[in-house]
């Protein structure tokens, strides 16, 4: 490291390698995956099909207890809560160690497309998947219109 004088003052000059390390991905917090509360904010796939609408949640380590799905009109919340808590106590120390995760996250669905009562969800290999059948109406193929 050497030393540059700038303005009477004596600075450390660093190598341009430095400033490429520490602008890395590796030191970027506030990357997408991370609210602004740094909380992990799981990843959402969401598909349509001429039937439905399939969403997608990669939650990995969770129970399907874990999640609450709720559906508010045309609002679709995905919420989840998992507390975790362990004590061990030896001689002279206790160790108590704890942890909390959750996130929610909403959708608005289509106005008058969604068959609602037909929803469905299943979690399976830390995926939470939801299946949103559409109404038949909402199913048909668009009309073609020919100009005259």
């Amino acid at each position: 490291m050497n030393l540059v004088k700038k303005n009477g003052n004596r600075f450390p000059s660093f190598s341009p390698m430095f400033d490429d390390f520490f602008g890395r991905e590796l030191f970027n917090w506030g990357n997408n995956n991370y609210s602004s509360t740094s909380t992990t904010m799981p990843s959402v796939n969401i598909r349509e099909t001429g039937d439905n609408y399939e969403v997608e949640v990669a939650a990995p380590g969770m129970d399907k207890k874990d999640f609450k799905i709720t559906l508010d009109g045309n609002l679709l919340t995905i919420s989840s809560f998992k507390q975790q808590s362990s004590e061990e106590t030896e001689d002279r120390y206790t160790r108590r160690e704890f942890s909390y995760q959750s996130f929610q996250r909403s959708f608005q669905l289509p106005k008058d497309v969604v068959d609602q009562d037909k929803i469905s969800a299943r979690y399976e290999n830390g995926l939470l998947n939801l299946s949103i059948p559409k109404k038949e109406e909402a199913k048909k193929a668009p009309k073609l219109i020919e100009i005259a």
